[in-house]
Parts: structure tokens; C-alpha cells; sequence
């Protein structure tokens, strides 16, 4: 087995083992980004010379039979807009091109303290704005199964650095999906927690409600040891809470009730991706579960409503690019001057069009009719999942209705990419954890089933994902 097949516990069981070292770790996934990274492009920014570094400091402790983290060692790739000081964060955008961070994210950090090894940032649609990973305006990432297809977004240069063996797990933000559908796309596992258990601290902010900070690694092991290691309260994050112990109790799929919402196996949905959904959730039938149909009555109005509070929380956080502080600045004849070319040549097209959007809904006149009217559907989202926790365990649907589709497809159809997001807006409207798990293929491209719980259970959804998995 090469290296950089290895999960998390097979390199800290070597290095422990002293089979190889942390060093020959990280080279050996840095060869592997030299020589395949320009065809996938998932890394933006490489930092060899840190994460060497950072690796011969691990040794060095090894060496000394010193104890060392689990993590320690352990290569990972951060999404390009979580600050890691001293490296840049664009956010995937040419307004911040330049910008070089000044502190850490707190997930960050605390991968630091733990002794992980990081990579560099990986590409991502601007400020997170996008399904596909071809709104980045350094380029679009490509899909590693398949290099003429899309990897989903915007975490897809995080989702295609670990399917494409350029790291063991990353670093990925969800608002609506951006965790999930890259995973699927890409065949990984994907984490997506619920809402306040992962400090946000050092995101850039795109939508503060929905957005949320997770793992995306190979295995449903790699990315639990990731999350137990960044969850919990952040004094820095005032939504952010310490996880239950009593959500972390053993869990038995045998007479478990899994929950298939009718509303998500309709019309549109490709006939392909639901088979293979409909596979797994028989394995698990197989394995003693009982399936249970539910029903989500307000699914209809979820997009609808998530692409309303989106734009407009994003309208509300974008503002402060205004070429003063940081990142881009065009010089202009007056301070309006300024502002109107910073904004207008720094911000692609999905960004200029969801600030628009967003300040629109936001307007007065029109805000009750809009944001106010979405956050009240919003509501009945959340009363939807209650109800259907009350008769079952966990929630299985497809992460995507569709498979990864050709870059450029839909590039020019902004409505069709955003119903791309119709399985995973409604988690992020409700604050719920989901996980996407790998459960087959058509053909060449992997097809990812969407485990969603009750809040702060993420330790079940995780157990559950992992009966899935060979042993």
C-alpha cells in the first residue's frame, strides 16, 4: 500500500512503529500534488516549506519517545477561506487575492496543537457561492474519477485533494450543501455538524446562520477523529456550544428506526441515483433496521427560502470589501469611485449576483416580503424534522438528484445549479448534522447517501455510516 492510501490511524500507527516517518509522510503526498494537482486542480497554494517543517518538529518528538496526538504528523488540506496566519486566503476571490491571513481559524489552531501537518489551501467557489467549484476565479477544480466532470462545491478542492491522495482529510465549510455534495461527488465522507459545534471563528463569513465547519476524509473513523478534535464551545464563537456527553452513547442499527422522506424520491431525481440510494437503504433493512416512510411536508419551499436568507446574509457580510481595510483597492476620483471599481472588478458574477439579490430582499418595501416571509418557512422546516425525529432514528435521502455533471453544463443556467442543492439546503435552514457516504457508483462516479440527525447526535449518524463501510 502506498503512503498516501493510508487513513489516519495507519500513519500514527507508523509512526509510532517508526515504519516511516512524518517527513516521508508529507513528501510523499507533496510528490503527489506536484505531479497531478495541475490536472485536478484542487490546491490553490501549496506551503511545502511549513508543512516540512512542521513534519521534521513531529519527528523530533517521536525521536524522543515523547507521546503525541493522534493527529500528529498527519497531513491535511484547509478550504481556502479558513485562516491559517501567515499563509493567503482569497476565499476563491480576486478581491482578496492577495491577502495573507493574520491569526488562525480556530479549527485552525487547534489542528495545530494536535501536530497536524498542513498541506496548503485548496480552491473553492467564490466565498463559498457555488455547487461546482467553477465560480472560483482562479479556476474551476476537476472531479479526480473523472477530469471532465465537476467535483461539486464549493468544498471541491477540498473533496477532490482527498480523492485525488493528495491528503488523508480537509477542511470544508457547508451553507447549504458545500460539504456534502463534494463528498458525493467525489466519493469521500463528508461531515457536515450541526450548527454552533464547530467554532467558526477565523471562517470568512458567507451566510453566518447556515454556515458550518467540518471534516471531509476517506473514511467515516477519520473524519469522527477530526471532529472530536475541532468541536466544541470557542469563547471567540458565540454560537458555538460544547457537544453532550449523552450524544455519545453507543448505537445499534439492529431495530433502529430509519426515516425516507417521500417528499425526496420524486420527479427529477435521476433514475440511476436513486437505485443505488435505494441499494443501500436495503443493506440496512438487511441489517436489521426498519425503514420508515416520513414526510417533510415543507420541502417545496426549503430552496426557496434557503435562496432568499442566503443572498441576503451574504449581501449583509460581503459589504465590508470595499477596498479601505484589506484586499483589493482601485484608486478613483472620489471615495464612491472606489468602492463601485473595488466591488465591480473584485467580485465574480454569482457573487455580484447573490449581493444583489440579497440587498433586494433585504430593501425596505420588501423585506417582510421576502427575508422575513423566508425565516417564517424556515420555522416549518425545522417543525418538519421534529416531527419526523419523533418516529425515527436518523434520515437517509441522496446527497444529489443528479450525478457530477460535465463543467460548463450549467455554468450559464444559475437556477439549474442551484437545484442541484435540493437535498442539503433544508439541513443547513434546520442546523441539523448530516453526513454523505459513499455507497456506489454508476458507472465511473460515485453516488453519496445523505445520513441526517437529530442535533448534536453526530456520533449516531457517524456509527451508522460506518455498518456501510467493508470492514
Amino acid at each position: 500500500m502506498s503512503l498516501t492510501e493510508l487513513t489516519i490511524s495507519q500513519i500514527k500507527e507508523g509512526l509510532e512503529k517508526k515504519d516511516f516517518s512524518a517527513q516521508e509522510i508529507c513528501r510523499s503526498f507533496l510528490k503527489k500534488i506536484k505531479e497531478k494537482n495541475k490536472e485536478v486542480f484542487a490546491f490553490l497554494k501549496v506551503a511545502e516549506e511549513e508543512a516540512l517543517l512542521k513534519a521534521k518538529e513531529v519527528d523530533g518528538l517521536i525521536s524522543k519517545n515523547r507521546e503525541v496526538p493522534l493527529l500528529a504528523g498527519v497531513p491535511l488540506a484547509v478550504k481556502d477561506n479558513m485562516l491559517a496566519e501567515g499563509l493567503g486566503c482569497t476565499a476563491g476571490s480576486k478581491i482578496l487575492e492577495n491577502y495573507i491571513a493574520p491569526y488562525d481559524a480556530t479549527v485552525v489552531k487547534k489542528i495545530k496543537e494536535a501536530g497536524g501537518v498542513i498541506l496548503g489551501k485548496t480552491n473553492l467557489d467564490e466565498f463559498a457561492m457555488g455547487s461546482s467549484t467553477e465560480n472560483s476565479a482562479f479556476g474551476p477544480t476537476r472531479n479526480p474519477h473523472d477530469v471532465s466532470r465537476v467535483p461539486g462545491g464549493s468544498s471541491g478542492g477540498s473533496a477532490a485533494a482527498v480523492a485525488a491522495e493528495f491528503c488523508p482529510y480537509a477542511f470544508g465549510s457547508d451553507t447549504g450543501g458545500s460539504i456534502r455534495l463534494p463528498s458525493s461527488f467525489c466519493g469521500v465522507v463528508g461531515l457536515k455538524p450541526t450548527y454552533g459545534a464547530v467554532s467558526r471563528y477565523g471562517l470568512i463569513a458567507f451566510a453566518s446562520s447556515l454556515d458550518q465547519i467540518g471534516p471531509i476524509a476517506r473514511s467515516v473513523e477519520d473524519c469522527r477523529i477530526v471532529f472530536n478534535t475541532i468541536n466544541g464551545k470557542d469563547p471567540l464563537d458565540s454560537t458555538s456550544v460544547e457537544i453532550p456527553e449523552i450524544r455519545n452513547s453507543k448505537f445499534e442499527i439492529r431495530n433502529s428506526k430509519i426515516g425516507i422522506p417521500k417528499e425526496y424520491f420524486v420527479k427529477g431525481i435521476d433514475p440511476e441515483v436513486e437505485k443505488v440510494i435505494k441499494s443501500a437503504v436495503k443493506k440496512y433493512e438487511e441489517l436489521g433496521a426498519e425503514i420508515v416512510e416520513v414526510s417533510l411536508p415543507h420541502t417545496d419551499y426549503a430552496l426557496a427560502a434557503y435562496y432568499i436568507i442566503n443572498p441576503s446574509e451574504a449581501s449583509a457580510n460581503l459589504a465590508r470589501y470595499d477596498g479601505i481595510k484589506y484586499g483589493l483597492s482601485m484608486d478613483g476620483k472620489e471615495l464612491i469611485d472606489v468602492y463601485l471599481k473595488t466591488r465591480g472588478e473584485g467580485f465574480g458574477a454569482e457573487a455580484r449576483r447573490r449581493i444583489m439579490i440579497g440587498t433586494y430582499a433585504l430593501s425596505a418595501g420588501y423585506y417582510e416580503a421576502y427575508y422575513l416571509r423566508a425565516q417564517k418557512v424556515r420555522t416549518q422546516v425545522i417543525k418538519d424534522f421534529e416531527k419526523a425525529f419523533q418516529k425515527v432514528d436518523a434520515i437517509f435521502c441522496p446527497v444529489s438528484p443528479v450525478l457530477p455533471f460535465k463543467i460548463g453544463e450549467k455554468a450559464d443556467d444559475p437556477l439549474s445549479m442551484y437545484l442541484v442543492d435540493v437535498y442539503t439546503v433544508s439541513v443547513n435552514l434546520a442546523g441539523l448534522p448530516a453526513l454523505s457516504l459513499p455507497v456506489g457508483f454508476v458507472k465511473e462516479l460515485p453516488v453519496g447517501l445523505q445520513i441526517i440527525g437529530k442535533p448534536f447526535e453526530e456520533e449516531k449518524i457517524l456509527q451508522i455510516g460506518e455498518v456501510f463501510e467493508p470492514r
